[in-house]
């Protein structure tokens, strides 16, 4: 037989180190459908002479947007026969993607845990994104519900890891070169520097964004993101295709340019849940709130830990749990991660 099915529950083995398939070489193409398919204008990304004026050689591509290119190499492998991705940890970009760069993926297992109703269980990897020269470009953990192909198959040993709540920002990956002394607020199109955020501080992000089928598919498309539920309609009962929470994450992103626009670079994914589906017809908004501050030895960069949340239009603002403190059906996204701005 030529063709697979995936992997199911049963098929992983703690330990294992699983290389995926189909390496990937950037070019402006990702930028651009990035840019299409979001509302992403962080300056640091959109323009070359802006990130050379920071200390950087060019633009790099957007963060999520490697992101995306990692984690998508790891679907056939991982989250082909999932029900559900559930959350991340310990993220950290540790190297800027440049067009020509080629990325690869490689996933170890970390723990597993069978579900209650024998059904599916959970998958805990440890994903390392490596570019041509074999150097470390991101890695992170994330856990994902898959199901069971043999209910008669045996439950393995439930292991699950022990995850830092944060990364320390003393661990904070700062790219080579990243100077923000010479940092051009008007081009970038917010007067607001890192002093001017206050630990609690809540921003409403105030713009939402009404998500359609056809960028859906073609985001997953171009992530090669091949997961059943979000390509065909068959797989899930309701007959609606899952969207991709990465696509909910970088929606997300984007609309906290209102507000975040010099949060240029995002350099580490201290937890994350997807908390709620999301599907077409949703309209999207999003609110940040300023969890930590942290200084940097880069000139002029500070570090800020944000905690960015995406809810459906028509949610109550800054609400994320209900009082038995499962979060709210209106919240789809619940993400903490620190990013680098001009001080």
């Amino acid at each position: 037989m030529k063709t697979g099915a995936g992997r199911f529950f049963e098929d992983y083995r703690l330990g294992e180190t699983i290389a995926h398939a189909v390496p990937r070489t950037v070019s402006g193409g990702e930028r651009a459908l990035y840019h299409a398919l979001y509302p992403a204008r962080h300056a640091l990304s959109s323009s070359d002479e802006f990130a050379r004026a920071c200390g950087l050689p060019a633009a790099p591509i957007d963060d999520l947007a490697a992101f995306h290119l990692v984690f998508g190499k790891t679907v056939p492998d991982i989250s082909l026969n999932a029900v559900a991705n559930l959350g991340y940890a310990e993220g950290r970009w540790h190297l800027p993607v440049w067009p020509g760069d080629t990325l690869r993926s490689e996933s170890t297992v970390i723990g597993l845990k069978e579900n209650s109703n024998g059904a599916s269980g959970v998958v805990y990897v440890r994903t390392r994104g490596l570019n041509q020269r074999d150097e470390l470009v991101l890695d992170y953990v994330r856990w994902v519900m898959v199901r069971k192909s043999r209910l008669d198959a045996p439950a393995p040993e439930p292991v699950i890891p022990t995850l830092a709540q944060t990364v320390a920002p003393d661990t904070l990956p700062i790219p080579v070169g990243l100077d923000f002394s010479r940092y051009d607020f008007a081009l970038a199109g917010e007067p607001h520097r890192w002093g001017d955020y206050a630990v609690g501080e809540q921003i409403d992000h105030v713009d939402g964004v009404t998500i359609e089928e056809a960028e859906h598919m073609l985001a997953t498309r171009l992530w090669q993101n091949t997961a059943k539920v979000h390509f065909d309609a068959t797989n899930r009962a309701d007959g609606k295709r899952l969207i991709y929470g990465g696509h909910v994450i970088s929606l997300a992103r984007a609309l906290s340019f209102n507000g975040l626009a010099n949060a240029q670079m995002i350099v580490a994914l201290n937890a994350g849940a997807h908390a709620n589906p999301c599907f077409a017809g949703d309209t999207v908004r999003a609110w940040s709130e300023v969890l930590d501050k942290a200084e940097t030895p880069a000139p002029g960069v500070g570090a800020i830990r944000l905690r960015l949340v995406a809810v459906r239009h028509g949610a109550e603002p800054f609400a994320l749990r209900t009082e038995d403190g499962k979060y709210r059906p209106d919240v789809l996204l619940d993400l903490d991660y620190w990013a680098l701005m001009p001080r």
